[in-house]
């Protein structure tokens, strides 16, 4: 064999080596595959209602936070085109007011919403229907909205229940037949 063979075939089997173990490690590093999907988040907490609370008899809550009773609440009579009723829950300083109102006051979204004096006032939704949420000027926050034509709602909530006044205001039931 000729000295100048020998070098080549050692160089040869040399770079067949080098590439046989530079692939294994780019194959085995996954470069070129798809990442894998992250694992789905875990499912949010369920809110869990703690009571019914009746508003009126056509419109009631069904989630409050844990530890509020029923403190006062009735029926509003006819009076200037509207009636309903409303509901107070409360322990302390925790308090959460409600209340339903039907009629002519309740005509369409606009009419209905300038009786909500809100400070900081941001429009939303409430279960896909009109609302607007603020600051009460007597304390604490508002959520007002249209149910549909004709029934209008709010839902007040003292400062250390303000992190709940909407999913208040998501747990309410309103049958149509009012």
């Amino acid at each position: 064999m000729h000295s100048g063979q020998w070098w080549r075939a050692a160089f040869s089997v040399l770079a067949l080596v080098s590439s046989v173990v530079a692939l294994s490690l780019v194959f085995s590093a996954d470069f070129g595959q798809q990442p894998r999907p992250a694992p789905p988040p875990p499912a949010p907490a369920m809110i869990k209602p703690t009571t019914i609370a009746v508003v009126s008899d056509n419109f009631w809550l069904t989630y409050l936070p844990a530890g509020l009773e029923r403190t006062g609440g009735g029926v509003i009579a006819q009076e200037k085109g509207a009636d309903g009723g409303w509901a107070r829950f409360g322990t302390g300083e925790r308090t959460v007011e409600a209340q339903v109102e039907h009629g002519t006051v309740a005509a369409d979204w606009e009419t209905y919403r300038k009786r909500a004096d809100l400070e900081r006032a941001r429009e939303t939704t409430v279960r896909g229907k009109p609302a607007v949420v603020g600051a009460h000027p007597e304390g604490g926050k508002m959520i007002v909205w249209l149910e549909r034509v004709g029934t209008g709602a709010w839902i007040r909530v003292s400062e250390p229940l303000a992190k709940e006044l909407l999913a208040i205001a998501a747990s309410v039931k309103a049958p149509v037949g009012d």
